[in-house]
């Protein structure tokens, strides 16, 4: 196609455009001069690097007379004739006057990361497509006013721990909105917006893109990515910083608790942006809160660097916690537990205004029950061979210590024995949908329990949605048959960030079915955030969802379904409490030798 040209290649990392002064100055110049031929910005002059033989960064795409650059959403490994991979910007660019028809389906959407950085390198945004708006509800009006408040109080973070369904999306993108009007005038005004959202992005990128059209941009900037995908905003400053579903962080050792430092500025002293956590399960206990680890150095008047180390700091504070066989451990004495619980909560709402609000749900808490699932005598037998197979390979693992060995045994018996009740759980949802009834079947494992549930409900002629798998399902419109009735079962593995509601506002102004929901676990999960996140799922925006947890009848997964039904309650507010459930079922499974990840699956 004539003008087009293909975005250089690089195989090197180089840094973020907006770090690139030269590049970015030269892009600035020739968009400001009469319209000539562009090929390309300018390289940076060779420094101290060139000269040791590293190669140069790569140019910046510009465009020419009459063009623009398109940055486009291509899946990976998808072919894009005519574009190219731009390692700077970590992303595919095309450069003129229209994207043609093989890459039009690839064209970004608005407020993605795609857009914001094709925004960036161009003379003028493109306009944004009208959008239905919505009405905020009076939670999500006062709960905004209560972040706006303690910004403008001088706060650099704050904790928006409302339940699930209460409408915590909404809040956050009015929130935003006040805090830039309030600086408007400032000395730090808000100009960008990064949102963080969760897994799976093919859901909940659009969820908050049309949440925040809906809600009005304010005029800002929005850039929403996913937790999988914050390395490549890392390099970037952000005036204000959603994290949704901020318990992601809770761990420092991982990759995305060192990208997450970096776009909070959570080891800046300045110049960090406002941050808002929102999150209904914030931590299983406080020792998975080093997010939160600049509020406390504030409250306490402390060097941010002081809380670089959270578990000694909180030590230090008095908090009963000490090293383990696997790191800092949290005490089991319950009355220990609650002083730390009230001393923490203290450090969040003893401010003034407070720096976190929890609401529950106006509609009431989800009724979570027990289903005992009667096994066959040849069930049976099966059962406890897997039972006697497991408790034999998790004593020798102990003995000699072998943690990998260990794990891969408790993975293995929880497959086998959700597979064994694999019949058990269709049979169930099938007097669900026989019911009039819209069944969510939350599961863990795919091909012991997602494949074999959903086959065999499809071939008893039950349409049936499926939200699991890598690449295997177009998650957005498995989602919407769900929601629309066109399948009355949704199987599905993700645990938060996922609207399966009755009633739901959907794209395009149509609404879900109103058809009641019911939710089933098909195991029962270990940790209490996973499975009181799962069901605000359909327990949500003032719909009533019961859940149920199957189990095999006497058998160890009744006793941890009794575990998981008693701890499910104490999983929200500021955090704790979970961790006591999950050193039960340790004991329950002979695994209290094995790091709590090996439960919570993190």
């Amino acid at each position: 196609m004539p003008g087009r040209r293909r975005a250089r290649p690089s195989a090197r990392r180089p840094a973020a455009a907006s770090q690139r002064p030269t590049a970015t100055k030269a892009t600035a110049a020739k968009k400001a001069a009469p319209a000539t031929k562009v090929t390309a910005a300018k390289k940076a002059p060779p420094g101290p690097r060139a000269t040791r033989g590293r190669a140069a960064p790569p140019e910046v795409p510009v465009a020419g007379p009459g063009e623009r650059v398109w940055v486009l959403a291509v899946p990976f490994r998808a072919p894009a004739p005519g574009a190219g991979w731009h390692a700077g910007l970590q992303a595919t660019v095309y450069v003129g006057a229209e994207l043609p028809p093989e890459l039009a389906g690839y064209d970004s959407a608005p407020y993605t990361f795609e857009r914001f950085i094709e925004d960036e390198l161009n003379a003028e945004p493109r306009p944004l497509p009208a959008c239905q708006p919505m009405q905020p509800r009076a939670e999500q009006r006062s709960g905004a006013a209560a972040i706006a408040a303690s910004a403008a109080a001088g706060s650099r973070m704050f904790l928006l721990g409302d339940d699930p369904g209460v409408g915590k999306t909404g809040t956050a993108v009015l929130a935003v909105q006040q805090i830039a009007a309030r600086r408007a005038d400032g000395a730090r005004p808000v100009r960008t917006v990064l949102v963080v959202a969760d897994r799976p992005a093919a859901i909940t990128v659009p969820h908050w893109t049309r949440s925040i059209a809906a809600f009005g941009d304010g005029g800002l900037r929005w850039c929403v990515t996913t937790w999988d995908r914050l390395g490549k905003v890392a390099g970037r400053r952000f005036d204000v910083v959603i994290a949704d579903e901020a318990h992601m962080v809770r761990h420092t050792t991982t990759q995305r608790w060192k990208n997450w430092k970096a776009v909070s500025g959570a080891g800046r002293v300045k110049d960090a942006p406002f941050v808002l956590l929102a999150t209904a399960t914030p931590a299983h206990s406080p020792l998975e809160l080093p997010y939160l680890a600049p509020h406390f150095a504030a409250v306490h008047e402390e060097p941010l660097r002081a809380w670089s180390d959270l578990p000694s700091r909180l030590a230090a504070h008095g908090f009963h916690v000490e090293r383990g066989r696997y790191g800092w451990e949290w005490t089991e004495d319950a009355g220990e537990r609650r002083a730390d619980l009230a001393r923490l909560r203290g450090w969040l709402t003893d401010s003034d205004p407070p720096a976190t609000l929890h609401r529950a749900a106006p509609w009431g808490p989800v009724s979570v029950t027990g289903t005992p699932v009667l096994l066959t005598p040849a069930e049976r037998a099966q059962y406890e061979a897997e039972w006697s197979e497991f408790r034999a390979e998790m004593q020798l693992a102990r003995r000699k210590r072998e943690t990998a060995r260990g794990r891969a045994a408790l993975l293995r018996f929880r497959q086998k024995a959700g597979l064994i009740r694999a019949a058990a759980t269709v049979d169930w949802v099938k007097a669900q949908v026989e019911a009039d009834r819209q069944v969510a079947v939350s599961v863990e494992f795919v091909e012991t329990a997602a494949d074999p549930i959903r086959e065999a409900l499809l071939a008893g002629g039950i349409a049936v949605a499926g939200i699991y798998g890598r690449d295997r399902f177009d998650v957005e419109a498995e989602r919407l048959r769900f929601q629309t009735g066109d399948a009355q079962v949704c199987v599905f593995t993700v645990t938060a960030s996922i609207s399966l509601h009755a009633g739901e506002r959907l794209p395009g102004g149509r609404t879900a079915s109103t058809t009641p929901r019911v939710g089933l676990f098909h195991q029962p999960r270990f940790s209490g955030i996973a499975a009181r996140q799962v069901t605000g799922r359909t327990h949500r925006d003032h719909q009533v969802s019961p859940w149920r947890i199957a189990y095999a009848a006497d058998t160890v997964e009744e006793q941890v379904a009794r575990v998981m039904v008693e701890r499910l309650a104490v999983t929200g507010s500021t955090a704790g409490g979970d961790t006591a459930g999950l050193q039960q079922v340790a004991e329950l499974l002979d695994a209290d030798w094995l790091p709590a990840t090996s439960l919570t699956g993190d």
